[in-house]
């Protein structure tokens, strides 16, 4: 369904009365993960990309010292005063922007209040990084009202202090990173423990990226994602005895993997089992070197080699880091089967979600009918199909133009 960017901006000055030149308009789009999953809070390397949908912000400064919030994905209005920032959980989406506010204020980055009206067209909890979308965004509008300057680098850095320390969530910095910092029709080959980063050009003449929503809320996407790294955390503490220099489990090569696989074999754990440390650490291992080679197959166009590696990234998943379950599998091996897929792969934390497919573009309506029809056949569920372009990072745009010339969807 297509909502008309007149009809928002009829509801933006019904929120927010006053002229509509005095509104300021922020971009910031979803992600997707091309491969390097669970390998952020490990030190590892991941391959992130911007997509072209996300969230769009509309703000009006204050001079009360209130920050007030409303949206398209919610008839619930925040109004909090400047000296009361703090979580709560009925604010619900409004917790993401007011972090954000709240840690560039520690930052010396103020302004006295505003009006923040929000849109996107991201799917909610889908693993595409609709809560980054809306955290960069707030940043970005905030730093631009403020006439901080921020780099994008920063911007990226405070949004995940704010998704950290403000809404509770131990997320690595991947997500707001490759919103903050992404490039048409390039990937973000970044190392998460350094910061080190490169756009890698797609060179992916005559395929297009496919995403696909299970439609599977992620109920245990939260606990599991703790118990996982409490797990990384646990491998990481016993081959420290034996290499006390590692400071991340992705430090290992795959070359020294015989080494450590037979250092945590000969350990004794009373909280957890070393089989399960061992499949978790070669994960972990191998995943980011895959997610760190990826980035030199996508440079040289070797698509294929390219869309295998996504094959090998879900299958260690699904075997070693098991964050898959039933849909996700079932939705990827449908499009393993389907023509024209050349790799797909789950996208996000698991258990729910969405799946990223790399096909050849005559063939994606064909390929979206046969994976539609293979996962009801499996599920008995209808997925949801993103046909998106990679676009830029976050930015400012012409809120005239917004009107004059955009359909959000």
């Amino acid at each position: 369904m297509s909502i008309r960017w007149s009809d928002i901006l009829e509801q933006t000055l019904t929120f927010s009365p006053g002229s509509k030149a005095d509104l300021r308009a922020f971009f910031a789009p979803g992600r997707v993960n091309l491969i390097g999953e669970h390998t952020d809070y490990n030190g590892g390397y991941v391959l992130p990309a911007a997509l072209s949908i996300g969230t769009w912000v509309l703000v009006r400064p204050r001079n009360d010292r209130r920050f007030r919030f409303a949206s398209t994905f919610s008839d619930l209005i925040v109004d909090v005063d400047r000296a009361q920032i703090s979580y709560d959980p009925a604010y619900e989406y409004a917790n993401y922007p007011l972090g954000v506010i709240d840690i560039l204020q520690r930052e010396g980055v103020e302004i006295e209040g505003a009006d923040f009206f929000f849109h996107g067209n991201l799917p909610i909890g889908a693993g595409l990084s609709s809560s980054a979308s809306v955290e960069v965004a707030t940043a970005a509008a905030v730093d631009a009202l403020a006439g901080a300057g921020l780099s994008k680098e920063k911007m990226a850095l405070l949004s995940q202090r704010a998704e950290n320390e403000f809404v509770g969530v131990n997320c690595g910095v991947m997500d707001q990173f490759a919103v903050a910092m992404g490039k048409a029709d390039a990937a973000l080959s970044l190392n998460c423990q350094t910061l080190a980063y490169q756009l890698v050009a797609m060179h992916a003449s005559g395929y297009q990226l496919v995403i696909a929503n299970t439609n599977v809320p992620r109920k245990l996407a939260g606990s599991k994602y703790n118990e996982r790294r409490a797990e990384c955390e646990a491998a990481l503490s016993i081959l420290r005895k034996e290499w006390p220099q590692l400071t991340a489990l992705a430090d290992i090569s795959p070359a020294q993997w015989p080494q450590a696989v037979a250092l945590l074999e000969q350990a004794k754990s009373a909280e957890h089992d070393i089989d399960v440390l061992v499949r978790r650490a070669r994960h972990v291992i191998f995943e980011s070197d895959r997610a760190r080679r990826a980035a030199d197959l996508l440079r040289n166009g070797d698509l294929q080699a390219f869309g295998e590696s996504m094959n090998e990234s879900h299958r260690s998943l699904r075997d070693d880091y098991e964050v898959t379950g039933e849909a996700l599998d079932a939705l990827v091996e449908a499009a393993w089967n389907a023509q024209g897929c050349i790799g797909s792969r789950m996208t996000g934390a698991g258990f729910g979600g969405c799946t990223v497919s790399l096909v050849a573009r005559e063939k994606v309506s064909t390929f979206t009918a046969s994976v539609a029809q293979q996962y009801k056949q499996r599920t008995d569920r209808e997925p949801s199909f993103y046909i998106t372009d990679i676009g830029d990072g976050v930015h400012e745009i012409s809120v005239n133009s917004l009107v004059d010339n955009v359909t959000a969807s």
